[in-house]
């Protein structure tokens, strides 16, 4: 059952992006006149904030915390973390940790908005390593990337776990009542891929998760898995590559245009059609990446995010918290208990220490 909106409070990282605050307070007050029930709390740099309220229409269910540092985007996360402590995301976590927020936003350093939150809101029991999860378009809709940056070296236990928040994920958030899975690799045979790949398959073919086998990336876009699932150093090279894939395509149809005045009347009627690519492409659109498995809701948007974003992001930060993602999560892993107490003896028996 849903939250009602009343319930929910939101902490946003006003100070983190490129384009912050201006943009992320823009983004904001756009989500608050639309939802009037729910608080959202502007943490960051009071005088700075303020500015950009100046003059705005401000509804009372916005709200201001001074948090006198931030972490820059190119500095160590932990090293952030540690080192200032009053920073806008690591307070961000602090609240949602004592209860003052249900959930946080930050479009700032995504590896101090994952670091702050295992470390701060701690992770949900059964879970080792918290994920990314990501939607990302497709032929049949939008499928769930999982993880897409989180964990650059993962074991076979952490790809079932990933399995799992997926595919809570696409139920949620996606509305997919029976997510197919599929894991990433460079065949589709049950022998490609290397140890951790090939010991993932006989994981999660035991699961009872409805699982597709092995998946290509060619075949990702296709829409042959609802949950796509590989450790955070492919998913996050698949992603950038896709992003990448569909700007430039995009550009190549614009570029070829001016090569070819003869194509601009043919393009004035495909117009429409291309400003649907656009946006069924264009990351604004989704607004972010949940990180997924820590005890709470943690969004995380795109470093170049504008007030769209922003407001998506925001968005789909309020809407996880009223569909208790996290508490879903849990009691998806209690299922997978007896499964995941044999994990050991299923490695060992692979020739694999469980670690």
């Amino acid at each position: 059952m849903a939250l009602t909106a009343s319930a929910i409070r939101i902490a946003v990282d006003a100070m983190g992006g490129d384009h912050a605050p201006q943009e992320v307070v823009r983004g904001c007050l756009t989500v608050a006149h639309e939802m009037p029930a729910v608080d959202i709390t502007l943490v960051g740099d009071h005088e700075r904030i303020s500015a950009e309220l100046r003059g705005a229409s401000v509804p009372s269910n916005v709200h201001l915390r001074h948090a006198s540092q931030v972490i820059e985007m190119g500095e160590s996360p932990v090293q952030g973390i540690r080192r200032k402590r009053d920073a806008s995301i690591v307070v961000c976590a602090q609240m949602v940790q004592e209860g003052e927020a249900d959930a946080f936003f930050s479009a700032g350093n995504s590896g101090a908005a994952m670091a702050v939150a295992a470390l701060q809101i701690g992770r949900i029991p059964g879970i080792d390593r918290p994920a990314i999860a990501a939607a990302i378009p497709s032929k049949k809709g939008r499928f769930v990337l999982i993880d897409a940056g989180a964990n650059v070296d993962c074991d076979p236990s952490h790809l079932l776990e990933f399995a799992i928040m997926g595919s809570v994920y696409a139920q949620v958030i996606l509305g997919i009542p029976d997510p197919k899975v599929g894991l990433l690799s460079n065949g589709e045979e049950e022998g490609k891929g290397n140890q951790v790949v090939k010991l993932a398959h006989k994981l999660l073919h035991q699961s009872g998760l409805p699982f597709v086998g092995n998946i290509e990336g060619k075949d990702v876009f296709e829409g042959k898995a609802d949950v796509v699932v590989c450790d955070g150093f492919v998913g996050n090279v698949a992603l950038k590559i896709g992003e990448g894939t569909a700007s430039f395509m995009v550009s190549l149809i614009e570029e070829e245009v001016r090569r070819n005045p003869l194509l601009v009347i043919p393009l004035g009627l495909l117009k429409g059609v291309i400003r649907r690519l656009k946006q069924r492409t264009d990351y604004a659109e989704y607004g972010g990446a949940h990180l997924l498995g820590v005890r709470g809701v943690c969004v995380i948007g795109h470093g170049r995010s504008h007030a769209s974003a922003i407001a998506n992001g925001v968005r789909l930060t309020v809407r996880s918290v009223q569909e208790r993602m996290a508490e879903r999560i849990e009691n998806a892993m209690l299922q997978q208990t007896a499964l995941l107490s044999t994990l050991p003896f299923l490695l060992q028996e692979n020739g694999t220490d469980a670690q």
